[in-house]
């Protein structure tokens, strides 16, 4: 799990960055445009996305492009965990076959 006091530790990074090397099973590339893709283990699909799902306080959002999260302030989150694992993703169906990134963000009294 990726807290809010491993974000403070390092400030200015994108969200996919922080979960490099935490995680066992998720790699994170930079494309050639600069663009992060996060992969959670490896590519499972030939046609299809191979991004996994990803879930803010219990609302499935789509990341944009290049799935790119950078939208979201990481000084908002609270916690990142990555969900691999059946019983997690008999939550979501088929939508989470690629994994699942749950972020749950502060609350205003945090």
């Amino acid at each position: 799990m990726v807290t809010a006091e491993d974000i403070d530790r390092q400030p200015g990074q994108p969200i996919e960055e922080l979960l490099m090397g935490r995680f066992p099973g998720v790699m994170v590339t930079r494309a050639a445009d600069g663009t992060l893709s996060v992969r959670i283990r490896g590519t499972t699909s030939i046609r299809g996305s191979n991004e996994p799902l990803y879930v803010i306080d219990g609302v499935e959002i789509q990341p944009g492009p290049g799935g790119s999260l950078a939208g979201i302030n990481p000084r908002d989150i609270a916690t990142i965990e990555v969900v691999k694992d059946p019983a997690g993703e008999a939550l979501y169906g088929v939508r989470g076959a690629n994994g699942i990134i749950l972020i749950k963000t502060k609350r205003p009294d945090q």
